[in-house]
């Protein structure tokens, strides 16, 4: 049975059929009536009013990469008043982002501004300038930079304790634990602590009230960009989701401005030895010599993408990683005997043994390109051009399909197999240096973007991933609860994590309580 809001959403969509016919037939007519004939990319045939709608699962990347394979890696897809360019192949994406970069270095902007009280102050979709070249340079240089992120290894260390010391509990209680749900805890408080010194635990009200916050924002901003598919009446807000997400960001932003308060009153008052994002950020905003004044609502704007973007990626990956691990038994062995022979079983596995662990790099690696936490990336084209003999648009919106193009049969052997070996060198089936790249410079594989809009947070989320993946592995076993395998059904969402709960049994295999002091 639909619910309201479906019915509420398509009953709509049939009342608005007369004006955005109208407006279609406008723009077909200017077109045709330009000085040039323009040849757009392929498109499936469309429906009148709704365009390609009717062709959309709940699983966006998924149902882009079904219509490629029928159509092609270079299609255009319009829903009711909005329209898109989907690239679904390495060779195009290239093309795209290395030969003609600069016409697509900007992203578009989703959603109505008037809901939004960070618009202008945004740093992911920011116009490509002077404010976003700052705030780039300032997070590799200083807020995620390699010694920034080092600085706070002992942070995470801590973190990582709190869920083995959690993972024995559940052990000792014969308990089904929800290990996507603890993943998620452990890498907000990491990201929470790195950024403002503060934790997601009930203790702690601050930390657990801005995670509860974003992570409703995350939820609802899928639906608020629904406001798109309807063109200028979007702006209406139609569905209310523009309203609750302003009462969200205004939440969130008194928040902050309470710890930023406290932040700044210990910085006065003390010198602080190590410094956290937001000193980091306030100093700047105190400094009148600074390349650019960044406000205080600029600070807020990029915490809060911090937490969108790091907390909900990251335990994304991780819960992949372990689920497909735990679907892959032969592989969980290899990884835990690479584990026992570097580290041994007298201490627990940390970070500085990452770079002597080839295995579990690739392990990673093979997760990362089989469910990248971002699957879909999106730029927007600067000046009208040609790509692979097709006109692509000032304006128009083009959506990279990460997930077909590190899926692609051409690119890889045995595409949707799990097979982590494929990163190892010396393997029969290993891929050279390039190919095993993740810093966005081969377009098989570039689950943390590419090019000057790579993500800035590729080193922490790393970090992250492979410290937890590691002592998971090395301290304990899992049994599925419910079922021998678990199934690896991408949800609906942004960064489309698992559909269905992680839940497992958790055994110790190396009580991690008994190893903490010798490590």
């Amino acid at each position: 049975m639909a619910n309201s809001s479906d019915i509420l959403f398509y009953g709509l969509l049939f009342f608005i059929w007369f004006a955005t016919t109208t407006f279609f037939r406008y723009v077909l007519k200017q077109r045709k009536n330009g000085s040039k004939q323009i040849r757009h990319p392929p498109s499936p045939p469309s429906l009148p009013i709704i365009g390609h709608l009717h062709l959309l699962g709940s699983v966006a990347s998924k149902s882009y990469q079904t219509l490629a394979n029928q159509y092609g890696p270079l299609i255009r897809l319009r829903v009711v008043s909005s329209s898109v360019v989907v690239v679904s192949n390495a060779a195009i994406a290239k093309e795209f982002l290395k030969n003609n970069e600069m016409n697509f270095v900007s992203r578009p902007q989703f959603g109505a501004a008037d809901f939004n009280i960070y618009a202008g102050s945004e740093f992911v979709n920011a116009e490509y300038g002077p404010y976003w070249r700052f705030m780039k340079k300032l997070c590799m240089t200083e807020l995620l930079s390699v010694t920034q992120v080092n600085r706070f290894v002992d942070i995470r260390r801590q973190e990582m304790m709190k869920l083995l010391k959690i993972l024995v509990g559940f052990s000792e209680e014969r308990k089904a634990c929800d290990l996507g749900v603890e993943l998620m805890t452990t890498t907000n408080n990491v990201i929470s602590r790195m950024a403002m010194s503060t934790r997601c635990t009930p203790g702690l009200d601050e930390g657990r009230r801005l995670w509860e916050f974003v992570k409703e924002i995350f939820e609802l901003s899928p639906k608020f960009a629904l406001g798109e598919l309807f063109g200028p009446i979007g702006k209406l807000d139609l569905f209310g989701y523009g309203k609750r997400v302003k009462a969200l960001l205004s939440k969130f932003d008194s928040l902050v401005e309470k710890i930023m308060v406290e932040h700044e009153n210990e910085l006065n008052s003390s010198n602080k030895e190590r410094k956290d994002m937001m000193d980091i950020l306030l100093e700047i905003h105190g400094d009148k010599k600074a390349e650019v004044k960044l406000s205080r609502t600029d600070i807020k704007s990029f915490l809060m993408e911090l937490f969108m973007a790091g907390t909900e990626t990251v335990s994304v990956a991780l819960t992949w990683t372990l689920a497909e691990l735990i679907n892959h038994p032969k592989v969980f062995r290899q990884l835990r005997d690479e584990i026992n022979t570097v580290v041994g079983s007298k201490r627990l596995v940390q970070e500085f043994d990452v770079p002597k662990l080839l295995y579990l790099q690739a392990v990673v690696k093979e997760s990362l390109r089989l469910h990248a936490p971002a699957p879909l990336m999106f730029r927007r084209c600067g000046e009208d051009c040609k790509i692979n003999g097709y006109d692509i648009l000032a304006n128009e919106r083009i959506a990279f399909n990460v997930f077909a193009i590190m899926r692609d049969p051409s690119s890889w052997d045995n595409p949707l197999e799990f097979q982590p070996e494929r990163f190892m060198v010396g393997s029969k089936v290993a891929y050279d240096d390039y190919q095993m790249d993740l810093k966005g410079q081969n377009f098989n594989v570039f689950p943390f973007g590419s090019g000057r809009r790579g993500c800035p947070g590729a080193s922490l989320s790393l970090a992250v991933v492979h410290s937890a993946v590691a002592l998971l592995v090395q301290c304990f076993d899992f049994t599925v609860h419910g079922g021998e395998k678990i199934k690896m059904e991408e949800g609906s969402g942004l960064s489309a994590g698992l559909a269905h709960p992680l839940m497992c049994y958790v055994t110790p295999h190396l009580n991690p309580l008994e190893l903490l002091h010798l490590s």
